[in-house]
């Protein structure tokens, strides 16, 4: 197995774990955590599968690079939503809608 193939396996179960708490969990704080971890698996798979011929090609690192510092912007505008929420409401999580 070569280590692109493994930073690509594990940057594939990252983002499947990601997924999971992004869907599974309620609590805002964590969902962004669980979104960033989500991220950082689909750059490694990008970064993992982006080698030709043992050497690693420039432009996907540069398209990861900008998207790490897009999710680092991402991350900045949901922290200060989350925490204008908090600030109107007392609470981290979002209301369940109880239609029916």
């Amino acid at each position: 197995m070569s280590a692109g193939l493994l930073f690509a396996s594990v940057g594939v179960i990252l983002f499947a774990l990601g997924a999971a708490g992004v869907l599974l969990i309620g609590h805002l704080l964590r969902r962004i955590l669980a979104f960033n971890v989500m991220g950082s698996g689909a750059f490694l798979v990008l970064v993992g599968l982006a080698q030709r011929n043992g050497i690693a090609d420039p432009v996907p690192q540069a398209m990861v690079l900008t998207g790490i510092v897009v999710a680092v912007a991402a991350t900045a505008l949901a922290l200060a939503l989350v925490r204008r929420l908090y600030a109107l409401t007392g609470k981290i999580e979002l209301p369940q809608d109880d239609e029916g």
